[in-house]
């Protein structure tokens, strides 16, 4: 096996030795770095032993794709490595194995569809926000620098800080289960040191009587013969709009006024006590024979898929483009506070697992304090204005 110092001269003229179809030749300063000289070519590489006493070959590149000089400074990085107890052959084969975001993303949708109940807002975010920019690159190339651009970027593009707080945590949520389950790649999550943007995603928006009136009003106008009654039924029972959608017959109990909601977005049933006004709105409901549900569509007889364009078409008649349909809720809590019910029991009532979610309406409950002590001071019927002067 010829040995020499490998230049590009010594490589350029370089032969098979006569009757093979391959010769080795040896770099005599670089242990391990041969050429590989065949009859249609060269390539660089670097032999070594590894820890387990294996020989191993690292390949560096083919004479012509890259320089003599080139092969060289990688032969002797490799050798390093090498003398370091490193294996840079297991190395390369681990980022081989290293798999593109998509794939990821796609064992990520995957686990949400099997785990999680509202698993179409992750689906959304991955394929609207996250895969069109990831989709394609590997896992190991996505850095924080570019995520936190991108997320700024995306902001800076009118979308909302919430909408890009979700983005967020959906990505980072794809490298913590990727790293649970052992995914090439996801050993570093890029996401995790993105620093979050502070907003406050707190909003407020409660009907007014009138207001509620005049929803009430349009929404009986919709064409959408069943928008009224969902409203006014979100209205009076604080029930999340999912929940009614897929209610049915049974779980209703008139004579008890209560609802069923067998499985809520906490994961557990609860009870919701029904109102006579409720009730009155409910024995109205129009129904169909062999129809299970509360509140279908009248065509399908099957829960509504969603009634954003009805909802849509009535808060803007009424006025209220702003309005949510998730604040019919809210109006229901600031609604109950305002008449003196206990944050507890409100809490209660619309299935708060945590004392906290209540604490957003602790101002009403102030103000219904507030509203009592002026009539208890009213009631004394004293003119405390001239009390104390010393006259």
């Amino acid at each position: 096996m010829p040995k020499a110092k490998l230049d590009h001269a010594y490589c350029l003229t370089a032969q098979c030795e006569p009757g093979k179809r391959k010769t080795d030749h040896w770099d005599i300063h670089i242990p391990g770095f041969v050429y590989e000289k065949r009859t249609n070519g060269g390539t660089f590489a670097l032999r070594f032993t590894d820890a387990n006493g294996r020989q191993r070959q690292y390949k560096i590149g083919r004479f012509g794709d890259i320089t003599v000089e080139q092969a060289r400074k990688a032969a002797a990085k490799l050798r390093a490595e090498v003398v370091l107890g490193g294996n840079p052959q297991a190395e390369k084969k681990e980022k081989k194995a290293i798999g593109l975001y998509s794939d990821l993303a796609k064992q990520h949708l995957e686990h949400a569809e099997a785990y999680i109940k509202s698993h179409a807002s992750t689906e959304m975010i991955l394929r609207l926000h996250i895969l069109p920019r990831w989709g394609k690159m590997r896992l190991d190339e996505i850095k924080t620098q570019d995520i936190s651009k991108w997320l700024a970027e995306k902001m800076a593009g009118g979308l909302a800080p919430a909408t890009v707080e979700r983005i967020r945590m959906t990505f980072n949520r794809s490298f913590e289960l990727g790293n649970r389950w052992g995914v090439p790649g996801t050993e570093v999550n890029p996401v995790k040191h993105v620093t979050r943007k502070k907003f406050n995603n707190a909003r407020e928006r409660f009907l007014t009587p009138k207001e509620a009136a005049r929803l009430h009003e349009k929404a009986a106008q919709s064409d959408n013969t069943q928008l009224a009654s969902i409203v006014a039924l979100l209205l009076l029972t604080g029930a999340r709009k999912m929940e009614l959608l897929k209610a049915k017959w049974a779980d209703i109990d008139l004579e008890r006024g209560m609802w069923l909601i067998p499985e809520t977005k906490n994961g557990e049933p609860r009870y919701v006590p029904l109102s006579s006004q409720a009730m009155t709105v409910i024995d109205k409901l129009p129904r169909w024979e062999k129809c299970e549900w509360l509140i279908p569509n009248p065509k399908t007889k099957k829960p509504y898929n969603t009634i954003k364009r009805a909802w849509d078409t009535a808060r803007k008649a009424a006025g209220m483009p702003d309005l949510r349909i998730h604040d019919l809720r809210h109006s229901f809590c600031s609604s109950a506070v305002s008449a003196g019910v206990d944050l507890y029991t409100v809490g209660k009532l619309v299935g708060h697992k945590d004392y906290k979610s209540s604490q957003r309406y602790s101002h009403l409950a102030n103000d219904t304090l507030l509203k009592a002590v002026e009539k208890s001071a009213a009631n004394l019927n004293v003119d405390w204005g001239g009390a104390g002067n010393g006259v």
